[in-house]
């Protein structure tokens, strides 16, 4: 079994590819993820700075 490996999206990106880099490695609609860091920030408050340090630390996607 051959593990998955985090990485931002190059297609279905809104800002950086996160919501849709973390939806494809967790496969999920990505609408859902956005949704989610939607209800963090404005519900919990860390939603932006986990966006901010995931687009920062994840790498793009290469083979695409």
């Amino acid at each position: 079994m051959a593990m998955k490996k985090l990485y931002r999206s190059n297609t279905n990106r809104k800002l950086c590819g996160v919501c849709g880099g973390l939806a494809e490695h967790f496969d999920i609609d990505p609408t859902i993820m956005r949704l989610l860091f939607v209800f963090l920030t404005l519900f919990v408050g860390g939603g932006l700075l986990i966006y901010i340090i995931c687009a920062l630390v994840i790498p793009n996607n290469p083979n695409i």
